[in-house]
């Protein structure tokens, strides 16, 4: 699992590209995978405080997404 882009760092068009075919994902569960495997970013995000937008995280196929502060994250599977 890496962080592959946020948001901020792409066209429209990639975002609507990796934002197609998404599914609700656990927010928990995806909180969970970032501390295990990026924790430097867990903790930089503040991940471990409550999240408004908790309500908006997906999975693709080849994405996970999480979004924090109005910013989606996109982590590579």
């Amino acid at each position: 699992m890496i962080l592959d882009c946020t948001c901020a760092d792409i066209t429209i068009q990639k975002w609507e590209n990796l934002m197609s075919n998404k599914k609700r994902f656990s927010y928990k569960k995806l909180c969970r995978l970032i501390k295990k495997n990026l924790s430097e970013l867990y903790y930089a995000i503040n991940l471990n405080f409550p999240n408004p937008y908790k309500e908006d995280t997906f999975e693709t196929k080849t994405h996970y997404i999480l979004t924090h502060s109005a910013i989606e994250y996109f982590f590579k599977k």
